[in-house]
C-alpha cells in the first residue's frame, strides 16, 4: 500500500468492456520527508488508478498495487494493477501530525 494525491482524471472512449463506467485517476505517491519527518513530498513518479471510493482531483488516498488491487468487491473482475481503496484523514508519524484532510 502507499499514499498518493490524486492530480487529474483519465477518459479513454476505448477500453476493456470491464472498464466501461469505472472512474480512472492519475495518482502521485507521497513519502514522508526525509530529512525532518514532518510533511509528506511527492516521489515524482505518476500511476493510473481505479477508484473505488468516490475520490477527486487534490485528495491524499491509500492505494494498492498488483494482485491487491484486485481485491475489492468492485475491481475483483476488473483487468487493473492499481487500485484507490481509501481517502486519508490524517497522517501521523513519531506522535506528530503531518498531514490532516479536510473534515467531510
Amino acid at each position: 500500500m502507499f499514499l498518493a494525491r490524486i492530480t487529474g482524471s483519465v477518459v479513454s472512449t476505448h477500453k476493456a468492456s470491464e472498464l466501461v463506467g469505472q472512474k480512472l485517476l492519475i495518482v502521485e505517491p507521497l513519502r514522508v520527508d526525509e530529512q525532518d519527518q514532518s510533511c509528506l513530498q511527492p516521489t515524482g513518479r505518476s500511476f493510473v488508478t481505479v477508484d473505488t471510493v468516490g475520490a477527486g482531483e487534490g485528495e491524499v488516498v491509500l492505494c494498492v498495487q498488483g494482485s491487491s488491487a484486485r481485491f475489492t468487491p468492485e475491481t475483483k473482475t476488473l483487468p487493473v494493477d492499481c487500485a484507490i481503496v481509501g481517502i486519508i484523514d490524517s497522517v501521523t508519524v513519531n506522535e506528530k501530525t503531518i498531514f490532516e484532510g479536510s473534515p467531510v
